[in-house]
């Protein structure tokens, strides 16, 4: 804490909002709208949220990355990141937060993302791990090795935070295989279901948000 916060700041609950199953770009839209007219008392936000079918790639991403995309369309975004698929069945976690306020840092939250996704899946009693040369979340398939279950990108803008986390749990997982996930040629990618966890999305959702709050306390005092 610096000498100008003296105090730690209090994490409130952020508001909880359940989208559905919703079109890609106007939700990015929306959450570009909702950080630039959201002023120093705007309460922060989570939203959970499924989207159909997409390829999005981040700020950086190589053309090379998408391999046979198909008629599963591709979206440009403002995250970080390369690319990655969307689809019903994975729930996404968008924390709309302002840094600033509650103290911590981009770094910081990544690691509560990512730290959120292992502890949800450390109460279904699968061991995983963040990768700190790779973002995202991780366990070992036995006789396959690592996969990937679960990718994080992050927009800051004035100081508050948007798009977020997204944990497969029962998903086609084939579209995958028409993209370097990640930018990662052959990277595995699995999900709930193939670890034989039966999970609806709506109840991981909310588990997966409830632990990004406890996170979020931890990191920032």
């Amino acid at each position: 804490m610096s000498p100008e916060n003296p105090v730690a700041p209090v994490v409130k609950q952020p508001l909880l909002r359940h989208l559905g199953l919703r079109d890609y770009i106007p939700v990015w839209e929306a959450m570009r709208a909702f950080t630039d007219e959201r002023g120093y008392d705007t309460p922060d936000e989570f939203w959970l949220v499924e989207h159909p079918p997409v390829f999005t790639q981040g700020l950086n991403a190589k053309p090379e990355h998408l391999l046979d995309t198909g008629t599963i369309p591709v979206v440009k975004t403002d995250r970080g990141g390369q690319v990655t698929y969307h689809g019903p069945g994975q729930i996404v976690l968008y924390p709309l937060i302002d840094l600033r306020r509650l103290g911590i840092g981009v770094r910081h939250l990544v690691t509560a993302l990512e730290q959120s996704a292992v502890d949800l899946l450390a109460d279904l009693e699968v061991s995983a791990y963040p990768r700190r040369d790779a973002p995202g979340v991780y366990v070992e398939l036995p006789g396959r090795g690592e996969a990937k279950i679960a990718s994080v990108g992050l927009r800051v803008r004035r100081g508050c935070s948007y798009h977020g986390i997204a944990l497969n749990i029962a998903m086609e997982t084939t579209p995958f295989q028409c993209i370097n996930p990640c930018g990662y040629a052959g990277l595995t990618v699995t999900q709930l279901r193939e670890l034989g966890i039966e999970l609806d999305v709506e109840t991981a959702g909310e588990q997966l948000a409830a632990k990004l709050v406890q996170r979020l306390v931890v990191d920032s005092r």
